[in-house]
């Protein structure tokens, strides 16, 4: 009887170790549009575009689509990141609901500090953003 019990206490502790060890590699999908958001205000490309998906679509919100892939986007960013030296987005609010992320932003693009709000909805699969819709 000892015996059984300790395999079942030993199964236990192991399983409840196993899911901690899975929970921690895990990534969040608001973690990944975060870091790609940090990454964007250091103008860092391959850090921004490291959380896509290498065939992530980009949207006109509802549905046109206005980029296809990593490749595409790419030059577009690069662009955007060495003619905007002071380029800021600005978090203004984030709503989770499972693998959707809904970013409420603020971004200043020049010296003067025009600020455009937008809405950008992320849609996460795999662990990678594999779509992004803009509202603006």
């Amino acid at each position: 009887m000892k015996k059984k019990l300790y395999l079942i206490c030993f199964f236990i502790v192991n399983l409840s170790f196993a899911q901690e060890v899975i929970e921690e590699n895990i990534v969040k999908p608001q973690d990944l549009v975060q870091k790609q958001l940090e990454a964007y205000n250091t103008g860092n490309i391959e850090a921004f575009l490291e959380p896509y998906a290498e065939d992530v679509e980009i949207y006109d919100f509802p549905n046109t689509l206005i980029n296809k892939g990593k490749d595409k986007i790419r030059p577009i960013y690069a662009s955007l990141f060495a003619k905007y030296k002071k380029l800021h987005c600005k978090l203004v609010n984030r709503i989770v609901q499972g693998n959707t992320i809904i970013d409420q932003e603020n971004v200043t693009f020049t010296e003067g500090g025009r600020v455009y709000g937008a809405i950008a909805i992320y849609k996460i699969k795999n662990n990678k953003i594999a779509k992004v819709y803009f509202i603006q």
